[in-house]
């Protein structure tokens, strides 16, 4: 390969990775995801920034490495499954952080993780730099997994979500003895 080809080539990886991420950030945490409760180990939203600037270098260094090594027609069931999990890192915010689905955010994660299990091990198989590269965004997803499953859990395992107006509405006044009748 020339020097143009691989240039362009790592364009292409990279471009396309953070293409996906500026479309994850069009779903920012907002009012609805501040008042929902969530388990004292959720990271501080500063945080989620520079780690997944991070991950998607890694992920679209990973990428990359393997295209350039093996082009499409040696690793595009490889390169096939990391599309696949590229799109479902996009489509978890907008589940999320858009639609208030946490059900569905939760169970799109596992599907996430599985996908990005089998894509790091097809990456690993073809270039074991590139499949070590993806240990930390499988570690990343896993949590989040579990993160969102755990805000999911605390916030009642609805199957009918809840909605922004179920979260947004101000709280109703009652009397003190209201509040003896609750039973879960």
């Amino acid at each position: 390969m020339d020097v143009i080809h691989i240039i362009l080539g790592a364009l292409q990886w990279f471009g396309l990775t953070f293409s996906a991420a500026w479309i994850a950030c069009r779903f920012m945490p907002d009012r609805w995801y501040r008042r929902l409760e969530k388990p004292i180990w959720t990271p501080p939203d500063w945080l989620f920034g520079p780690v997944w600037t991070m991950l998607y270098l890694l992920m679209a260094t990973s990428a990359f490495l393997v295209w350039n090594k093996y082009g499409w027609s040696h690793a595009g069931g490889a390169l096939s499954l990391f599309l696949l999990q590229l799109a479902l890192n996009a489509a978890w915010t907008w589940i999320f952080f858009d639609r208030h689905q946490l059900g569905w955010a939760f169970y799109e994660c596992v599907g996430l993780t599985v996908t990005l299990l089998a894509t790091a091990h097809a990456f690993w198989r073809l270039e074991p730099l590139a499949g070590l590269l993806m240990i930390p965004y499988v570690a990343w997803v896993f949590f989040a997994t579990l993160l969102t499953g755990t805000i999911w859990h605390l916030n009642g395992w609805s199957v009918t979500e809840l909605t922004t107006a179920t979260i947004e509405a101000p709280a109703q006044k009652s009397f003190p003895s209201a509040d003896v009748q609750k039973v879960k």
